[in-house]
């Protein structure tokens, strides 16, 4: 799972700003020059809470414009260039995001939500290195921030720097003995390093958490699979599949950060008669 529950990305930034009842559906308030530094700051705030308002019905796109104009109105907020980047971030508009979010590094370089998520950017893009450098940059500042933790994991993971992949997972997992997801990917690096019992252990803790996460069910099908345990394998996947059945697709459990012998295993899997037959009956979800 290479993903920050990415929900989470936008959470700082729904704190930025009371969330007043407000008419969502109203135009974009127009730009005048002329007005005075306290009325383009109550403006900005305005298309703020709109835009917030916006993202709790996750209707990004339609809050991007406003979070832009409010950035204009007010060039030197910060919170505002960090929400602007984390709604760019969050539409897959990542070059786009990471100029807002060296905005507003430039304005305050000690915020760790800044330093995350720029980090976060430069994961999703692929800048692996630098992603690394500023979640560290992050951490030093912010040590206990889990979700920091993790996304330095996936990077080091994303390098095969697996002992210190697991590091950050296991700092994470320390810090929250019920975040799953680092525990799960501590399945996916032991994996793909051969240690077939270490991953089905991990598994076995992330689905004792979250007996609906279907990530680890799969996973977990595939390693009784990979043992020649067929029954129980096939019964552990249809019950991830039912979960969610994007899991049952190659390409998002590659965009997941499962490794080329899990995937392998997996195609195994779920090439089988009785699984694929299962995956065409199932309903779609997730």
């Amino acid at each position: 799972m290479h993903k920050r529950i990415y929900p989470l990305l936008l959470t700082a930034c729904l704190g930025i700003v009371s969330l007043p009842t407000v008419a969502y559906s109203q135009a974009l308030l127009p730009y005048a020059p002329n007005q005075d530094s306290k009325s383009l700051e109550d403006t900005s705030k305005i298309l703020l809470r709109q835009a917030a308002g916006l993202v709790q019905f996750q209707q990004y796109e339609q809050a991007i414009p406003r979070v832009a104009l409010a950035t204009q109105l007010v060039p030197k907020n910060h919170e505002a260039w960090l929400f602007l980047g984390t709604l760019l971030v969050q539409t897959q508009k990542y070059q786009k995001g990471i100029d807002a979010l060296q905005q507003a590094r430039a304005i305050k370089p000690q915020d760790p939500d800044v330093l995350f998520m720029l980090g976060s950017a430069y994961f999703q893009k692929g800048e692996l290195p630098k992603a690394i450098e500023t979640i560290q940059a992050g951490l030093r500042i912010k040590p206990d921030n889990n979700s920091a933790l993790f996304d330095l994991g996936n990077a080091y993971y994303k390098l095969n720097k697996y002992p210190d992949a697991i590091a950050q997972y296991q700092k994470a997992v320390k810090k929250d003995p019920k975040f799953w997801p680092a525990i799960n990917n501590i399945g996916l690096v032991s994996y793909e390093s051969g240690d077939l019992n270490g991953a089905m252990q991990n598994w076995q803790r992330a689905i004792a958490i979250d007996p609906k996460a279907a990530e680890p069910l799969l996973a977990m099908a595939v390693a009784l699979f990979a043992q020649g345990k067929q029954v129980e394998a096939y019964t552990t996947a249809e019950k991830a599949i039912v979960l969610d059945s994007r899991y049952a697709n190659i390409q998002y459990l590659k965009d997941n950060l499962w490794g080329e012998k899990l995937l392998n295993d997996t195609r195994k899997l779920i090439q089988t008669p009785r699984v694929r037959d299962f995956i065409t009956k199932a309903p779609s979800r997730g």
